[in-house]
């Protein structure tokens, strides 16, 4: 013990007291696998079996038996001896060792098998033909089809035949006001009868619903008069795209201009029907191959150079100097040829004085509503005091009055006279005020002399001004107030030449009574 501090001495008797009871305590239960664990104060801990206590036992008796040497020395020995330890232990428990000679990859290869895919094999011929076909499929799926002057003939005839199933289901639509849930009211009960129209070519008045029907019946019996005056107006009327008739006129006046300036050249006097710009700018638009055929082209087939087939063209045989400036005015006649419109019919009928001046009961026609809006209306109406006593927007109150005048597509106006009598006509809702006036002076004995009209709440309506009569809520219907004005009247009765009847005499042949 010669050399050791009480410290020291300590020390080993508390080590040696610890590994006896370990010792006993594993022979004890007979467990060869019961460890002891010693924690450093690096939170590494090691564990010791039966014989690794066993082992520090006797070496700690040895050195305590037989060295002599301070406590600095005996704890790096026994911190050499746990790190001795530890790594005997992490090495048994790495698993199986390995030869450097091994092929390690083989093996590692061989125990991830189940976590692995093998390789695909390279594609053969026949898989790479069937890939190349698959994927050509997909794109031509994705990608468009072009359209074909066939595909644009068959759509404009589906457009056409859409368009006339949604005009007649809308007219018929119109005509049911409230199906069985109202009583249909009777002709003889509305202010009108309904809304008709004038056909300009022959001057017969149509309902709303015959107006399209007529005026097309009208179009093609003019072709045995005038054939190049019945293929312009049936080019602007038949086609509702006015960029696709402006386009396929300009396509024709190019043929025009070609053929004036080269009257000799044969190329240019023929069209080849299949051309693609023909098929899908001209011969879609109604009317165009007939204002060609009223030019002189004539249908021919012919043979296509280096080709043995045959196609149709439209020739032209060669022209005179005079028939050339015939060809030029036609020209213009196509580019300034407007389509034919049927005319709304005033309907002009002058009234005895009445109290019933502002009762109006219109017919659906002045209606742009379905029978499920109709129905509404009188809801509306009802909610209208409520919305004006709310506190709202310049925007807001805008936005209703525009709703409000898509309501209605005509507008019965009529005029108090000063004598009394009154004066009525029907109007398109976005008609100028200028258009009414003429109505009024139109139906004057003395239409020269200056008036004025006035509308509900003293709203003075102004000739000059481009609004439309629903811009001054006169739309559906509306009773105005006539005043000559002051000064020339003035000067009429100075001069004495005061008259006695405002309207003209055969309006007041007619004069009715309301009821």
């Amino acid at each position: 013990m010669d050399g050791f501090t009480c410290k020291a001495l300590y020390s080993f008797k508390l080590l040696l007291a610890l590994l006896l009871a370990c010792s006993c305590t594993s022979r004890t239960l007979g467990d060869a696998n019961t460890v002891l664990k010693i924690c450093t104060s690096g939170a590494e801990c090691v564990a010791l079996t039966p014989v690794d206590v066993n082992k520090l036992l006797w070496q700690v008796l040895y050195v305590q038996s037989n060295v002599s040497y301070d406590f600095n020395i005996t704890t790096i020995t026994m911190k050499k001896f746990f790190e001795g330890i530890k790594r005997d232990i992490q090495f048994k428990s790495a698993g199986q060792g390995k030869k450097l000679t091994d092929d390690t990859s083989t093996k590692e290869a061989a125990g991830q098998t189940t976590n692995q895919v093998k390789p695909r094999a390279a594609p053969n011929e026949s898989t790479k033909r069937a890939g190349a076909a698959a994927l050509a499929r997909i794109e031509q799926q994705h990608k468009p089809r072009p359209q074909t002057s066939h595909d644009a003939i068959r759509n404009q005839v589906k457009r056409e035949l859409e368009a006339e199933a949604a005009a007649t289901a809308l007219e018929n639509k119109s005509t049911d006001v409230e199906g069985s849930n109202a009583p249909v009211k009777e002709a003889a009960c509305f202010s009108v009868s309904g809304v008709y129209f004038i056909c300009p070519l022959t001057g017969e008045k149509l309902k709303k619903s015959e107006r399209d029907t007529h005026i097309k019946e009208a179009i093609l019996l003019r072709f045995a008069e005038n054939p190049v005056e019945a293929s312009v107006m049936m080019i602007h009327t038949f086609n509702k795209d006015r960029e696709k008739v402006k386009g396929a006129i300009d396509i024709m006046s190019k043929y025009i201009d070609n053929i004036c300036k080269n009257p000799t050249e044969e190329k240019y006097r023929k069209i080849k029907v299949s051309n693609k710009v023909f098929q899908e700018k001209v011969s879609v638009i109604e009317g165009s191959r007939e204002f060609l055929q009223a030019l002189g082209f004539e249908s021919t087939v012919l043979p296509v150079d280096g080709q043995e087939d045959t196609e149709e063209f439209l020739v032209l045989a060669e022209q005179d100097a005079a028939a050339l400036e015939q060809m030029k005015e036609k020209k213009e006649q196509l580019q300034n040829g407007e389509p034919v419109r049927a005319k709304l019919d005033r309907q002009a009928q002058a009234f005895r004085p009445s109290p019933h001046a502002t009762r109006f009961e219109l017919p659906p026609d002045f209606y742009n509503l379905s029978a499920e809006e109709l129905k509404r209306e009188q809801q509306l109406k009802s909610d209208l005091v409520e919305r004006n006593a709310m506190l709202r927007t310049k925007v807001m109150r805008e936005k209703d009055e525009q709703r409000e005048r898509r309501k209605y597509n005509y507008a019965l106006l009529r005029v108090r006279l000063p004598d009394g009598n009154i004066l009525q006509g029907t109007f398109l809702a976005w008609d100028k005020v200028a258009v009414l006036y003429q109505f009024v002076r139109e139906s004057l004995e003395n239409g020269w002399q200056p008036f004025e009209l006035m509308a509900p709440g003293s709203q003075k309506l102004k000739e000059d001004e481009d609004v439309a009569l629903n811009e001054y809520s006169l739309a559906p219907a509306a009773l105005l107030t006539f005043s000559w004005d002051a000064a020339v009247q003035a000067d009429i009765a100075a001069a004495g030449g005061q008259s006695s009847s405002v309207l003209k005499p055969e309006l007041l042949k007619n004069l009715q009574t309301l009821s």
